[in-house]
């Protein structure tokens, strides 16, 4: 016998003040002893936590669902416990109404359990899966994220270009998020002027490869991923294989160079590029998604069909950069990853969300597809690479 959600709704809305048996956690597990049979209706990522110690795992919507099949027997004595009592008493009044005869609720669910020091067990074989529920709980909790989408992340990679001001707080929230391969490439090495903004780093850090310490830090904070150190400069004859079997790629260049490199490659491989820069007191987000959307996404060429003069666009050792402002706008960054990875929400995609730090003001503008972009236009053939130095000098 199947229960449609629509029937449960009705039911707990018409008869919200249906007494139903109450039990303390004591009585339920004497119960327990004498044949009654104790089901968990929490979530699997809850019960990760600990389940009272001889409760079956069934989610409380499965089990509304199609009660027969987790419980054949109407006459049987049933236990429902949950974490704090309220969805096992829910549960127990559709049970009832369902011709349930014998069902009752534990008081204080699963807390109540614990504080009574009422033996708990781990329902989970597996360390891995353990580790699953409860560092991703909060995640799970989400319904557009959930599980499915958890695992989803957990079998993503993404490639980070820059392990510097952008990439640091990027790559740290997409490592405790849970993606399962994040792939670094930056040559440089560790400065101690970095130390102010590039937080992935610390001070034994200084003169070690930028990757290498991005790494060690990234596994100590989460390690159940994959974490691929590649200490390269990235260029046209590298950037192909940077790319490969990456779902996502994050801008973290310093320079309109790579910046260019990373577009036209994106376009090429039909991947987004989640862009930001960064300069003193302001800062620039946006998602470049041309390559799978030709004519309808823009891509950085788009908006930028030009490289600015090099004296209108100093870097940050040329010109500074408030520490907190590349944390701000990596950590934007990571949140479209994930917004991308998952297919939820709005991607900045056609947009352009600029920030002033001093002022604390966001704009956005809109950045319309370049119908005679020679790398993005639709029906255009990938020209290949250039000389991106040469280009951005103006030669």
């Amino acid at each position: 016998m199947r229960i449609s959600v629509k029937a449960v709704r009705h039911h707990l809305r018409d008869n919200a003040a249906m007494s139903i048996q109450e039990l303390s956690p004591a009585q339920a597990r004497e119960r327990l002893a004498h044949g009654a049979v104790l089901i968990d209706v929490r979530e699997a990522h809850e019960r990760a936590g600990g389940m009272a110690e001889g409760a079956r795992g069934v989610a409380k919507d499965a089990l509304l669902a199609d009660p027969a099949a987790h419980l054949p027997r109407q006459d049987q004595e049933i236990l429902l416990i949950c974490q704090s009592g309220k969805r096992s008493a829910d549960a127990a009044q559709v049970l009832i109404a369902a011709g349930y005869s014998n069902v009752a609720s534990v008081t204080g669910g699963t807390v109540a359990w614990r504080e009574q020091s009422l033996p708990l067990v781990q329902p989970l074989d597996s360390a891995a899966d353990r580790d699953f529920y409860d560092r991703y709980s909060r995640h799970l909790l989400l319904p557009q994220v959930g599980e499915a989408g958890q695992r989803r992340l957990q079998q993503s990679r993404v490639l980070v270009l820059g392990a510097g001001g952008l990439g640091a707080p990027a790559g740290f929230y997409l490592a405790a998020a849970g993606i399962g391969h994040l792939r670094f490439a930056d040559h440089d090495r560790v400065e101690r002027s970095n130390l102010h903004r590039q937080i992935v780093h610390t001070e034994a850090s200084v003169g070690q490869l930028k990757v290498d310490s991005a790494r060690e830090r990234l596994l100590a904070l989460n390690p159940s991923i994959e974490v691929e150190a590649v200490p390269e400069r990235v260029t046209s004859e590298n950037v192909d294989a940077l790319l490969e079997g990456v779902d996502v790629v994050l801008d973290g260049s310093d320079n309109f160079p790579l910046r260019y490199l990373l577009n036209d490659a994106c376009i090429k491989h039909a991947k987004p590029l989640v862009y930001a820069a960064i300069e003193r007191f302001d800062g620039q987000v946006s998602v470049f998604d041309a390559g799978r959307q030709r004519g309808v996404a823009p891509c950085y060429r788009c908006l930028f069909p030009e490289p600015p003069p090099p004296e209108f666009a100093p870097n940050c050792s040329e010109a500074g950069v408030l520490g907190v402002l590349p944390g701000l706008a990596g950590v934007l960054q990571a949140t479209e990853v994930l917004k991308l990875l998952l297919g939820i929400g709005e991607p900045l995609v056609g947009r352009l969300l600029r920030f002033d730090a001093l002022g604390m003001r966001f704009r956005e503008t809109g950045i319309r597809p370049d119908p005679h972009c020679p790398v993005c236009a639709p029906d255009v053939p990938f020209p290949g690479y250039i000389d991106y130095v040469a280009f951005c000098r103006g030669g």
